[in-house]
C-alpha cells in the first residue's frame, strides 16, 4: 500500500513538472482598434490552452512597430493598415512567409449623440460650427494616414488644418468625442460601434484603398510555437465570430 501511494505522488508530481514545462507565454502586439476582439480571443485561447497565457499590448500600430523596432520582446504583430506591417517587413522584424491579411474595417465620421451638425459628406467638415476634428496622427496612425488620404483628395486637408486636433490613436479620438471635448472625428466603424450611446456616424469615408488588418509572427516569435498557433487561432471559427461581432469584416 505504501508503494502504491509513493508511486501514485511520483507520477503526480511528473505530471504537474511535465505541464508546467510545456506552460508558455505569448506577446501580442495589436492595433488599438482591436482592443476588444483580441481582448476575448485571447480570453477563448488560455480558456482552449489553459496551461498557456496571453500577454496583449495595444497602441497605434506607428507606435507598436517602434516598440519593435527597438526590441520590444513582441511574438505576433496585428497592425491596422498594410504600410506599418510593410516597415515590419522591410526592417526583418518578421518571420518570413508569416503575413497574412485576417479583417477588414471602414473609416467614419462622428460626432457626440447630442451633437446639432449634420455631416453628410467631407465637405461639410468645413462649416462655421464645426470647430474641433479629431484626427488621429498620419505620420504613424494608420486612421490618420486614411483619413488624411481622403482630406487629401477632396482639397481639404489644408483648408481644415486650423480644425485638426491630432491624437495618439483612434480611441483617443473616439474618447474626446464621445466626452463632447472636439466637434467631430475620424475612426473605424468597429471604434463607433462600441460607444453607440455616445457618439453617432454620419456617413463612412470614401477610400481609394481597401483598410484590411494583417497579422504576422515577429522574427522573435519564431522561436515561440505559441505564435503560429495564435495567428492560426485567429482565423478559426469562434475568432471570427468575435471579431465579427465587433463589426469587422472578412478579408
Amino acid at each position: 500500500m505504501l508503494k502504491t501511494s509513493l508511486r501514485s505522488l511520483f507520477a503526480a508530481a511528473v505530471i504537474t513538472a511535465s505541464g508546467s514545462a510545456l506552460a508558455a507565454e505569448i506577446t501580442v502586439s495589436a492595433a488599438a482598434s482591436l482592443t476588444n476582439a483580441f481582448q476575448d480571443i485571447a480570453a477563448n485561447f488560455e480558456a482552449a490552452y489553459p496551461e498557456h497565457k496571453v500577454l496583449l499590448n495595444f497602441a497605434g500600430s506607428g507606435a507598436l512597430l517602434q516598440q519593435m523596432a527597438k526590441g520590444a520582446p513582441v511574438d505576433v504583430f496585428a497592425s491596422a493598415d498594410q504600410d506599418t506591417m510593410d516597415k515590419a517587413q522591410a526592417q526583418g522584424l518578421l518571420t518570413d512567409a508569416s503575413r497574412k491579411d485576417f479583417v477588414r474595417n471602414t473609416l467614419v465620421v462622428i460626432t457626440p449623440t447630442n451633437s446639432r451638425l449634420t455631416l453628410n459628406q467631407l465637405t461639410d467638415l468645413q462649416q462655421p460650427e464645426l470647430q474641433r476634428l479629431a484626427v488621429s496622427n498620419p505620420e504613424s496612425v494608420p486612421v490618420g494616414r486614411y483619413s488624411k488620404q481622403a482630406l487629401v483628395a477632396h482639397d481639404l486637408w489644408d483648408a481644415l488644418s486650423d480644425k485638426i486636433i491630432n491624437t495618439q490613436n483612434v480611441r483617443q479620438s473616439l474618447d474626446y468625442v464621445a466626452r463632447d471635448e472636439v466637434d467631430a472625428g475620424f475612426v473605424y466603424a468597429t471604434d463607433a460601434a462600441i460607444m453607440a450611446d455616445k457618439v453617432r456616424v454620419h456617413f463612412t469615408v470614401p477610400l481609394a484603398t481597401t483598410v484590411s488588418y494583417p497579422i504576422a509572427m515577429t522574427r522573435q516569435g519564431g522561436s515561440n510555437e505559441l505564435s503560429q498557433q495564435f495567428i492560426d487561432f485567429t482565423f478559426n471559427e469562434q475568432s471570427q465570430a468575435v471579431l465579427s461581432k465587433y463589426g469587422f469584416s472578412k478579408p
